[in-house]
């Protein structure tokens, strides 16, 4: 073997160590996004298992806010279809409409002292803000873990590998703005 064969191979093979480092990383980010998503799921259906029981609890005393409920109801269906399909596009509205729905029932829980004081009532609510809270946190690592992912493939060298091996950008779950804003508590008793 001649000098120029050595140095070709030697450039051959570390083109190929290059493409399966570059392989690897793109797997651990893949999994990376899996892993936030199954910790996001895990927090869902936690949440969702806890609504029923809240609702029940309230309407022992709030026979008259039918209306509110139902719209719990539906949002929590709509969350746990996406959330079952792994659908985040459709998680994020469904979350919203949720969280909004949420928001209003413990806004209307302040007219009802005797509700408000009920020890379920009060460990559902606690449970479920804890478990938004944690959401929210998770949310955040897996839309890091997405973005990180995202960029990734389209970066060169790794964009040719991961169009190759059929690596596709993951959506980011977001929340519409709806939920951002404070619940409009004069509305709610108006």
């Amino acid at each position: 073997m001649d000098v120029s064969s050595i140095i070709i191979l030697g450039l051959l093979a570390a083109a190929v160590m290059y493409a399966i480092t570059i392989y690897n990383n793109l797997v651990s980010l893949k999994h990376s996004v899996s892993k936030a998503w199954a910790n996001i799921d895990v927090l869902l259906k936690q949440r969702h298992d806890e609504l029923p029981k809240l609702i029940e609890t309230c309407k022992q005393y709030m026979a008259h806010e039918k209306d509110t409920f139902e719209k719990v109801i539906k949002a929590r269906s709509a969350v746990s279809a996406a959330r079952e399909k792994g659908d985040v596009s459709s998680l994020g509205p469904a979350e919203t409409q949720l969280r909004m729905g949420l928001g209003n029932l413990f806004a209307l829980a302040e007219a009802y002292p005797e509700l408000k004081a009920n020890d379920n009532f009060k460990q559902l609510q606690a449970r479920i803000s804890g478990l938004e809270d944690a959401i929210a946190d998770r949310r955040e690592f897996y839309n890091e873990s997405v973005n990180a992912n995202n960029v990734r493939i389209e970066q060169f060298p790794d964009v040719v590998i991961a169009r190759m091996l059929n690596f596709t950008a993951r959506d980011l779950l977001e929340f519409a703005d709806e939920e951002k804003q404070d619940v409009d508590v004069k509305a709610l008793f108006g």
